[in-house]
C-alpha cells in the first residue's frame, strides 16, 4: 500500500509518500513548504496569503514528494489529506487538490483531522528503538492503550483519551488561547520576533533561575498564576495569564532588561499547568501510555520536564513524545493517519466527492 498525504491547514505546505511493505511503513518522502518568513512580518498567519501561497506551492510540493519517493503518481493506492480544522482558505487547497486527484486517478480518497494527524505523528517515531523512519505495524492490539494524549499547538491545547485506533474521547480542551497562540502573543508584547514559541524558549533558556538575577524571582513561581491548575476539570485556559504577563511589564519601566526572566516565568506557567493536568488525568483514566505532540512539543524544557514528571509521579506508564522531525504541521502524519483508516476501508464515496464541494467533504 502506497498513500500520499495533503497537508494545508495553516502556513506549511506539504506531501508525503508512505509505503507498507513487508509488515512494515517506511516514509519515503516528507516535503514541506514553510510560510513563516513571509508571515513573520505580519507577527502572525494572514489566511489570504496563507491561501494564495498554498495555491502557488501545493502542486510542486506534490510533484517533489513523488519524484523524492521514485513513486509515480499511478501507483498511489490512496490520497489522505486533512480537512478540519484549520484555515479555510488554506484547508481548500488541499482538499480540492486531493478531490481532483483521486476522482482523475480512480483512488480512494481519505479525510483526516489535522488532531488525528497530530497524534499519528507519535507513530512516526515509535517507542520502541526502531528507526524513526521504518518501523513494523501489527495487527494485534497494542498494549499501548488506552493512551492519554496531550496535544499543543499554534490553535489547540488538548488532552485526548485515545482507547485504540480511531477511537478518542477528548476530556480536556482549551476554553480560550491555545498554548502556541498565547505564545505568540506573549512575545510580542515583549518585542520578541514571530514564531513567539521558539522566541520566548530561547530567552528563557538564557535565565538562571539559581543565580535570581532579577527582581521579579522572589520566588520565580510565584510572581505569575497557573490558570485552572486547580480545577476540577481538565480544560486549559491561557488568557487570564497572557493579561498578568501584560499587567507586569506595564508596571515595570525596567522589563526589557528582565525579558529573558519574564520569558522563563511565562514558560514555566505554562508548563506547570500542561504537565500537572496530564499527569493527574493519566492516573485517573488508568492509561498505559502519555503522549506529547503538537507544535509546541518541540520546546526543549517541556520535553525535559514532563519526562521527569512522569518519572517520579507516574513511572509504571510509557511515555511516547513526537521525533522533532515531526512536531510542526506535515504530511508524513496524516498520511500515517490515513493507513489506519485504510485499514478499515474508511474511505469518501466517489459520489460524495463529486456532488460534495464543501471543504469538509
Amino acid at each position: 500500500m502506497i498513500i500520499l498525504g495533503i497537508e494545508t491547514s495553516c502556513d506549511e505546505t506539504s506531501a508525503s509518500i508512505v509505503q507498507r511493505r513487508y509488515g512494515k511503513i517506511k516514509i519515503l518522502s516528507n516535503i514541506i513548504f514553510s510560510q513563516i518568513n513571509i508571515h513573520k512580518k505580519y507577527g502572525g498567519v494572514v489566511p489570504e496569503i496563507a491561501g494564495r501561497e498554498h495555491v502557488l506551492n501545493i502542486l510542486p510540493v506534490i510533484d517533489q514528494a513523488l519524484i523524492k519517493a521514485k513513486i509515480k503518481l499511478k501507483q498511489i493506492d490512496a490520497i489522505a489529506v486533512t480537512n478540519k480544522p484549520g484555515l479555510i482558505t488554506s484547508l481548500i487547497v488541499g482538499v480540492e487538490t486531493a478531490k481532483v486527484l483521486s476522482y482523475g486517478l480512480s483512488i480512494p480518497l481519505i479525510k483526516i483531522n489535522h488532531i488525528e494527524g497530530h497524534i499519528y505523528a507519535n507513530w512516526l517515531s515509535p517507542i520502541s528503538k526502531i528507526s524513526n523512519f521504518q518501523f513494523p505495524i501489527s495487527k494485534k492490539k497494542s498494549n499501548i492503550f488506552p493512551a492519554l494524549i496531550l496535544t499543543v499547538s499554534g490553535g489547540h491545547t488538548m488532552l485526548i483519551l485515545m482507547k485504540d485506533h480511531g477511537k478518542y474521547q477528548i476530556i480536556g480542551n482549551t476554553v480560550d488561547d491555545a498554548t502556541g497562540e498565547a505564545f505568540d502573543k506573549a512575545a510580542k508584547m515583549m518585542g520578541l520576533s514571530y514564531p513567539g514559541g521558539p522566541a520566548v524558549a530561547a530567552e528563557a533558556a538564557k535565565f538562571d533561575q539559581k543565580e535570581k538575577r532579577y527582581a521579579l524571582c522572589v520566588p520565580c513561581y510565584a510572581s505569575l498564576p497557573r490558570p485552572m491548575i486547580n480545577s476540577q476539570n481538565y480544560n486549559f485556559s491561557f488568557s487570564g495569564l497572557k493579561t498578568a504577563l501584560l499587567y507586569a511589564l506595564k508596571k515595570d519601566k525596567n522589563y526589557k532588561k528582565k525579558i529573558p526572566e519574564y520569558c522563563y516565568e511565562f514558560q514555566q506557567a505554562i508548563i506547570d499547568v500542561l504537565i500537572s493536568k496530564t499527569i493527574k488525568a493519566a492516573l485517573e483514566f488508568k492509561v498505559n501510555a502519555i503522549m506529547l505532540t503538537g507544535g509546541v512539543s518541540a520546546n526543549k524544557a517541556l520535553r525535559e520536564q514532563i519526562k521527569k514528571a512522569v518519572a517520579s509521579k507516574a513511572p509504571d506508564l510509557k511515555l511516547k513524545i513526537t521525533n522533532l522531525s515531526y512536531c510542526g504541521d506535515n504530511a508524513a502524519m496524516i498520511a500515517m493517519a490515513g493507513y489506519y483508516h485504510a485499514l478499515k476501508k474508511d474511505f469518501i464515496k466517489w459520489d460524495k466527492i463529486r456532488a460534495d464541494c464543501s471543504v469538509n467533504i
